[in-house]
């Protein structure tokens, strides 16, 4: 990956961020493939890694 690309890519969004449900977005981390939960809501945001049922990190394959 050249400087000009960027690592993570949005792959879902969602709602709206002066709501109070929030604005949510899933990002993936195009080195490692780990997928994330982004919520921002008002002025807070929060950012968390996405696991399955054995608590092991959500990965998407690496784009080629």
């Amino acid at each position: 990956m050249n400087s000009k690309d960027n690592r993570f890519i949005i792959v879902a969004k969602e709602g709206k961020a002066l709501k109070d449900e929030g604005f949510r977005q899933i990002l993936v981390d195009q080195e490692t493939g780990v997928n994330y939960l982004m919520i921002k809501s008002g002025y807070g945001l929060g950012i968390t890694p996405l696991v399955d049922q054995d608590g092991k990190p959500i990965i998407s394959k690496a784009k080629d």
